[in-house]
């Protein structure tokens, strides 16, 4: 069975964070780890509260998992401090990991800054130089490229200022400022847009998430990033299309729409 690991926060409300990428990983069919960079306190209307892990636990947890079952791709989440994400960049690093999916959890849907001005420098410089696949939304790509996006033209042009500055593959994903679910691959081989069908369901936390993870659990078992990006798409359009509805804010996806039934009655 091919492996996968997940550093990034848990979410007390099971719908993002290491909770989801752990079921999205197990969804799609690789064994999912963890080290975990923070607890929070949150739910489907907010964070109540986070309590960050050390860097020293952080390290401890990554060599626990790599000296013991490797993964096969690493997915790293949201990274608030400049000492989390230099632990995570030299354990990385030091082990030659591979299949590295970085979702740069960096601004929130609403437009507000979730991590500071250092802690996005540090991500700049130690941790998308290591990234196989870097996935942005919107405001994220204008951080990373320093540029307003307004148009599909102007995802492509970021794409490529980010991925040509940190050797990197990038998704930038649509949605925030368009109205559309069409996302932009960029890498060596040029622009390729993945076209999606925006499904009406306002319940959406942890999308982010869910869909780095699959992407990680897609290129363990081999995929190719194209492959792997289409795969995680239809996922997690799957997991949307299912219209859970949970909590009184934007609640989470069903992750485990594609379950056999007879383990769940």
């Amino acid at each position: 069975m091919k492996t996968a690991l997940s550093i990034a926060g848990s979410d007390t409300s099971g719908g993002a964070g290491i909770q989801a990428d752990l079921k999205t990983m197990t969804m799609n069919g690789v064994f999912a780890m963890s080290a975990i960079t923070a607890l929070t306190a949150q739910n489907t209307t907010g964070v109540q509260g986070i309590f960050e892990v050390t860097p020293e636990f952080l390290g401890m947890q990554i060599d626990s998992v790599f000296t013991d079952i490797r993964p096969d791709a690493v997915k790293i989440g949201m990274v608030s401090s400049v000492n989390l994400i230099s632990v995570i960049a030299e354990r990385l690093t030091a082990y030659h990991a591979e299949n590295i999916v970085v979702d740069p959890v960096m601004v929130a849907t609403s437009g507000a800054k979730l991590i500071s001005e250092d802690a996005v420098s540090a991500l700049k410089e130690k941790l998308l130089p290591l990234a196989t696949v870097v996935t942005p939304n919107i405001p994220e790509a204008e951080v990373l490229a320093d540029m307003k996006i307004t148009s599909p033209a102007d995802m492509v042009t970021a794409a490529e200022i980010i991925s040509k500055a940190y050797h990197c593959a990038v998704l930038c994903k649509g949605g925030h400022s368009m109205n559309d679910a069409n996302d932009l691959l960029y890498d060596e081989k040029g622009a390729h847009w993945f076209r999606g069908k925006r499904i009406d369901n306002p319940n959406t936390h942890g999308t982010g998430c869910t869909l780095s993870s699959a992407i990680a659990a897609n290129l363990a078992k081999g995929n190719d990033l194209e492959t792997a990006v289409e795969r995680a798409k239809e996922y997690i359009s799957g997991a949307l299309a299912a219209m859970l509805d949970l909590g009184a804010g934007s609640g989470p996806m069903n992750h485990a729409f594609d379950l056999k039934e007879e383990y769940t009655k």
